[in-house]
């Protein structure tokens, strides 16, 4: 019997049997087949992966040598993966008087598209953990893995998989620094001692006409048991993308994630991506019920408390979002 004969059968059987895996393992809660991915397959090994190299150099506090050694991290990672990127900011004024030069990380792939996508997360770490519920934890740093590094990990595996399969459309990211220095109970009208480093991308966005289809901010995306419910500003600004990415999250398993749900106004970096005329939403993980993430700005908001499952729901549909875009 001619061995020859035989072997390209069985190849094509087990091709073929892979591709029902994959299939297969895109299902939702229900056990329902979900629609087949038109994106490359987001590795959440890789995304956890990113966020413990983050978590590693210690907490990201504007300032210190953590902060200095992430952003030489970052930069020369996204520049591995073959995009453009710079270091954009200057020195910025903190609600507590204290200054700080702002470091967002801007990379572009395919930057002469005229379409657009913007994917954001904010990279630095809050300095108190002033929502711990022991009082004596208050002055002290934590790891913030999932507020900051988790949004950031996402992108980067992102970026990954762009750099081997190209997107119809130009994809941007941006890591915002100065996000997270705000003060509690932030009584302005716009909170505007939160979130500065995307206050100040705004500017330059409106002053060099910066365009693009909408915008995606990651905030908190690889705490357990997540619940992405759509909020007030994101509902407002930009509704046409909210359905689109929570339709998609639904439709390719990640129902449980992706709730439709409304909640209240969040001034988060979405709300400035919006005010610079790019339609903006926010995935992030609240509930007006029970509020952020469960160990939000504490000293739990560490690498034993990530979960892959949501660092895939996540990634994987935005990725989705992206590659469905013409």
């Amino acid at each position: 019997m001619n061995k020859k004969l035989l072997i390209l059968p069985l190849f094509a059987l087990i091709a073929l049997q892979a591709c029902r895996n994959k299939t297969n393992q895109n299902a939702d809660e229900n056990g329902e087949k979900a629609l087949p991915l038109v994106s490359p397959d987001f590795n959440a090994d890789s995304a956890y992966a990113y966020t413990k190299a983050q978590v590693d150099f210690g907490p990201r506090i504007p300032g210190t040598a953590a902060h200095q050694k992430c952003v030489d991290y970052l930069v020369a990672k996204l520049k591995s993966f073959g995009v453009d990127v710079a270091v954009q900011g200057e020195k910025t004024q903190t609600y507590d008087g204290k200054s700080f030069q702002l470091k967002n990380i801007a990379a572009a792939f395919n930057p002469d598209k005229t379409n657009r996508v913007l994917i954001t997360a904010h990279w630095d770490a809050r300095a108190f953990s002033d929502q711990d519920t022991d009082p004596a934890n208050h002055a002290k740093p934590f790891d913030a893995a999932n507020d900051g590094a988790s949004g950031v990990a996402v992108i980067l595996e992102m970026a990954r998989q762009i750099q081997q399969k190209q997107p119809e459309v130009g994809v941007d990211f941006v890591l915002w620094d100065l996000e997270d220095y705000g003060k509690a109970n932030d009584e302005t009208p716009d909170e505007t001692t939160w979130c500065l480093g995307s206050q100040y991308w705004a500017k330059k966005a409106i002053t060099t006409g910066y365009k693009a289809l909408y915008g995606i901010n990651l905030d908190m995306v690889g705490g357990g048991s997540a619940q992405f419910t759509q909020d007030e500003i994101s509902r407002q600004a930009a509704p046409n993308v909210v359905n689109k990415v929570w339709e998609i999250g639904n439709e390719i398993g990640y129902a449980s994630y992706f709730t439709k749900i409304p909640s209240g106004k969040l001034v988060d970096d979405h709300f400035w991506m919006n005010k610079a005329g790019v339609p903006s939403i926010d995935i992030i993980h609240y509930n007006d019920n029970s509020g952020f993430y469960i160990n939000w700005h504490t000293q739990l908001d560490n690498l034993a408390n990530i979960d892959k499952n949501t660092l895939k729901a996540a990634g994987q549909t935005v990725l989705e979002t992206i590659y469905r875009e013409k």
